[in-house]
């Protein structure tokens, strides 16, 4: 099975899963391939339909050794979005090596207490900690045009993400905040300026103007645990006439991995009624990363941008060219060093060979980074993409984000057999 958001590549031995019904365990072999493998999550997705399944709760993973790997259950994930789901953090495998690991799964739910866990404020945002440790908030606050200041708070949602060490936000947060500029720009984000749909019509979901908006519908699932906290949310796309035109669902999955914050972003974009073209600039389209402003409005000159053919020099940039159409293009990842409160971090993005293509990079030293595309669906024709970001402290080396890339893009191989 190949899965696009996961850290693994599973293969089901046929024989032995018709015999899954009457299992409550599993042998599991995970290959590095051609890869040295460390700290890395893997996913090993259970088919569905599988007698029993719907009432596990929790599983114990064991290595050769007998010791407890931290193991997590969950249930399906957007991408592929069928089955259940293994989860836990892979410590280190070498380059062409395999490591057999035993799963026993259980009725009884997991021990409290430790961990991701989601702690909502109803109707504004809900915030994920590890521990006592804020990761991110998910900002989902229904729109709000009783005033211009209301309206350009609420007009979209977005995540904001602490540190590493969780004693700071490092991305831009809502208008009317303290030091906030470039309010469209805001944390971990995903839209299009240059929409076209209907007979004619047109929107902007990037600026949120001429009353286009994107707005939370629901929470439709969460995780929480030792290995992963994850959410997915159903969101509205709506244009000047109000009316929805495009539906999403949109997953964040945080991994308890160490040296920083791991993150996956996936999404699938769905038309209701027709086709919907989707298009912008490299500036105000696609997924993209913008760091709190104090970056603009201070250390702009220290930004540093790391890329597959080397590091830059500090304030460098290079950005696709509409006019000219040349510029970076289906990068497989970019990075960005930024210094914030005089500390210097980097964060990492990691495209996927099958979100679409060309992918045109914008970079911007005041530290908003990422790519964008243009894509028309249809009914029946969705979008989905994902993307991975990993945030750390320092400099980050090319070796070490084409690592992480790897890892997302060329994932291990897992083997299950039901006992």
């Amino acid at each position: 099975m190949n899965r696009m958001l996961s850290g693994s590549v599973a293969v089901w031995l046929c024989s032995a899963c018709s015999a899954f019904g009457s299992s409550s365990s599993l042998e599991i072999t995970v290959a590095a391939g051609r890869h040295e493998r460390n700290n890395v999550p893997v996913c090993v997705p259970v088919p569905a339909g599988r007698t029993g399944l719907e009432k596990i709760a929790s599983v114990t993973l064991t290595g050769p050794d007998g010791k407890a790997i931290p193991a997590q259950w969950t249930g399906p994930g957007l991408i592929p979005g069928k089955g259940h789901e293994l989860h836990f953090i892979l410590l280190h495998l070498p380059t062409g090596e395999s490591v057999r690991l035993h799963a026993t799964l259980s009725t009884d739910p997991p021990p409290r207490g430790g961990g991701f866990a989601w702690h909502d404020h109803p109707g504004d945002h809900t915030d994920l900690f590890f521990d006592d440790r804020p990761v991110l908030t998910y900002y989902y606050h229904r729109l709000d045009e009783s005033s211009k200041t209301n309206r350009d708070r609420t007009y979209k949602v977005f995540h904001n993400l602490y540190s590493p060490q969780g004693d700071t936000v490092v991305t831009n947060g809502l208008p009317g905040d303290p030091k906030v500029h470039s309010p469209h720009h805001r944390g971990l984000f995903y839209g299009f300026n240059r929409i076209s749909y209907g007979n004619g019509k047109s929107a902007d979901l990037w600026h949120c103007t001429n009353g286009a908006y994107q707005e939370h519908d629901r929470f439709l699932s969460s995780d929480e645990g030792l290995v992963l906290g994850r959410h997915r949310v159903a969101i509205r796309w709506h244009g000047q006439d109000k009316k929805a035109f495009a539906e999403e669902e949109r997953e964040l999955t945080v991994y308890n991995v160490p040296g920083g914050n791991l993150i996956e972003f996936a999404s699938r974009l769905r038309s209701p009624a027709g086709p919907v073209r989707f298009d912008g600039d490299p500036q105000h389209a696609g997924f993209q990363f913008r760091a709190h402003n104090d970056v603009d409005a201070k250390t702009s000159n220290e930004t540093i941008y790391i890329r597959p053919d080397g590091v830059g020099k500090p304030g460098e940039t290079r950005n696709w060219d509409p006019k000219t159409r040349q510029g970076p293009v289906n990068l497989p990842w970019n990075g960005m060093s930024f210094v914030l409160k005089g500390k210097r971090y980097t964060a990492a993005y990691l495209d996927h060979p099958k979100n679409p293509k060309e992918a045109r990079y914008s970079e911007r030293e005041f530290g908003r980074f990422g790519s964008y595309f243009a894509y028309t669906i249809d009914e029946g024709k969705p979008l989905t993409v994902n993307y991975r970001l990993w945030l750390q402290e320092g400099l980050m080396t090319p070796e070490e984000i084409a690592t992480l890339s790897n890892n997302f893009v060329e994932p291990v191989r897992v083997t299950i057999q039901a006992r």
